[in-house]
């Protein structure tokens, strides 16, 4: 009744954000399981209470590394404890999945697009084009970048399918599954790009109360640890669809299908948050969303501008990232963060 009366009362936002920007046929009735809501947290609907997610792992358990020790796209994934595509499902239902790029649909900013859900008019064209307020040092031995996942457990199917079973459930400690793949295949390629990366692999989300609580912590700590971290990298991963049918978005490149990104830039005019450095984030974010369409068209879906902070606050570099849905592959989503880590060096050292 408590997750009823929730999706009740997000219905007209979650209506008016997402839907629109997925389905155009009228027969299609689908709803968005992600909300944004003022106070900066964020929810995902499922059919399973946030309390019996299956990510079991102790919320202190931070497992930081430099860089990824294996080549991400290359690593044999272990399917122990997860789900399979291929397995035995006799007895369940088969549902289907529905694949989609979502193009530009917004303000086109230079090239980019960006939805704008406040009341606000940001100079858009004027922030893309100005300098960014923080420099990042090629080469440097001190880390630069900082990536973590606030909702650690957001997974991605196994395989590149049209379907699903009944069983699929979108949330593992498989971080062969995971957004902890995505987060090492972007380091790994910020590394290669001579670019220092510290990528947090802590536990947030064993429940989703308190997720953005317990991250920014976690953020805080790695900051102080490592003074020299100028971005500040959320990796998590959308959900589109419905219990009986789920949508996975993508794009083509170089013969290859990858997961679309959303970027979500923050804004809190009225420093209820104390984020004050809202613009010099929109700033940020629309480089990541111009080069990321110049490099590879395609690749991002329409950049979020809204009145949420999650912990964007924490540095001018400090942006949420979706990278799919969960009805993406895991190798889809891996090759959109490998091309994101090249995105990301051309913006930070050119």
């Amino acid at each position: 009744m408590i997750a009823a009366a929730f999706l009740i009362s997000a219905a007209v936002f979650s209506i008016c954000v997402r839907v629109p920007e997925v389905f155009s046929d009228s027969d299609t009735a689908l709803a968005a399981a992600a909300f944004t809501l003022t106070d900066g947290k964020y929810y995902i609907e499922s059919t399973t209470p946030p309390e019996e997610a299956s990510v079991t792992a102790s919320d202190n358990n931070t497992h930081e590394t430099i860089a990824a020790p294996v080549a991400a796209e290359k690593r044999d994934r272990d399917k122990s404890g997860y789900y399979d595509s291929f397995g035995d499902h006799s007895g369940e239902a088969k549902y289907p999945i529905d694949e989609k790029t979502i193009y530009p649909d917004g303000i086109d900013v230079e090239g980019c697009c960006v939805k704008n859900y406040t009341s606000l008019s940001p100079d858009f064209s004027g922030l893309l084009s100005a300098p960014l307020t923080f420099k990042t040092e090629q080469g440097s031995d001190s880390p630069q970048v900082l990536i973590y996942h606030t909702h650690t457990g957001e997974s991605y199917i196994d395989e590149d399918v049209d379907y699903f079973y009944e069983s699929y459930y979108s949330r593992t400690n498989n971080n062969d599954f995971n957004v902890v793949a995505v987060g090492d295949a972007i380091a790994e390629g910020l590394e290669k790009n001579g670019i220092k990366t510290v990528h947090d692999k802590t536990v947030h989300d064993s429940t989703y109360n308190g997720s953005y609580d317990r991250s920014v912590q976690t953020v805080q700590a790695d900051m102080q640890k490592y003074p020299s971290i100028k971005v500040v990298l959320d990796i998590h991963r959308d959900a589109l669809g419905a219990d009986d049918r789920k949508v996975k978005t993508v794009f083509t490149h170089d013969g290859k299908k990858g997961a679309q990104i959303m970027i979500l830039s923050g804004c809190d005019p009225d420093n209820e948050r104390g984020f004050v450095n809202w613009s010099n984030n929109l700033s940020f974010a629309l480089k990541i969303q111009h080069t990321a369409e110049t490099l590879y068209p395609g690749m991002t879906r329409p950049l979020d501008f809204g009145y949420f902070a999650y912990n964007e606050y924490v540095c001018d570099g400090s942006l949420l990232i979706e990278i799919g849905t969960d009805a993406n592959s895991v190798d889809e989503a891996v090759y959109s963060g490998t091309l994101l880590a090249d995105v990301l060096a051309k913006v930070l050292v050119g």
